[in-house]
């Protein structure tokens, strides 16, 4: 016999978005808040949950290297939404990691620069929420390829909430055009995909549209959707080394 969990799971992917979001904000409340790194799916995920809730809850991994543009957008959204926009920083400031570390860590070892400046701090957020809502969708990596709209995360023991699994890319930008959306302008720019300065670059044509992130690396994936990774940790820097 199938049991509840199981039932909502698989009910949930035949669900629209509006209906995954209007089923997580009534199970969880104030429990539940979306993750957005502000790309074009986290503007329309946006979007699509201010016309369900207001005050809408938004945290976003702020780690001191994003493009103006970014900025500039988070900014925007506020404004236009009335978002209650939460920004979680890393521990160390850049001046500090350098420090610690060694300069340009991102290049030595992403995965640990990573693992400073984004999953260590939704760790302690999401230490906080009953569950989180994200804008990831099945065809954008390997690793999504698998994730259902709603599921167990058990990287961070809790619920996991991807409304736009199924949705592609051509059915995010027709929602933003026809709603207006606004999206960082780098779209325009050759970047589907856009992270960290030091770790994303424009594509070129016929190229993944992945490939401007961590471009020359076996690497497609900050962590935050990956499973717990075996980092090989860098250790400190010794002074006058």
């Amino acid at each position: 016999m199938i049991g509840a969990w199981q039932q909502v799971q698989s009910q949930a992917e035949q669900w629209t978005p509006q209906e995954v979001l209007a089923w997580a904000f009534r199970s969880y409340g104030d429990g539940v808040e979306i993750a957005s790194g502000f790309g074009v799916e986290g503007m329309a995920l946006i979007d699509i949950a201010s016309r369900i809730r207001a005050n809408l809850r938004v945290f976003t991994t702020d780690t001191g290297f994003l493009f103006r543009e970014t900025y500039e957008l988070m900014e925007r959204a506020q404004r236009r939404y009335g978002l209650r926009l939460e920004r979680l920083r890393p521990r160390l400031d850049p001046e500090a990691q350098a420090e610690i570390y060694g300069p340009a860590l991102w290049r030595r070892n992403p995965d640990q620069c990573c693992a400073l400046r984004k999953v260590e701090p939704l760790r302690e957020k999401l230490g906080t929420l009953g569950a989180w809502i994200t804008a990831i969708r099945r065809d954008q990596t390997a690793a999504r390829a698998n994730a259902r709209k709603i599921e167990w995360d058990g990287k961070f023991g809790l619920v996991k909430i991807n409304p736009l699994a199924d949705w592609s890319a051509e059915q995010v930008w027709e929602y933003v055009r026809r709603h207006d959306v606004p999206y960082n302008p780098l779209h325009d720019q050759g970047y589907p995909s856009i992270g960290c300065t030091h770790c994303t670059r424009a594509v070129k044509p016929g190229e993944d549209p992945r490939a401007g992130r961590w471009a020359g690396l076996e690497k497609t994936e900050c962590g935050l959707h990956l499973p717990a990774p075996a980092l090989v940790e860098i250790a400190p820097a010794r002074e006058g080394a």
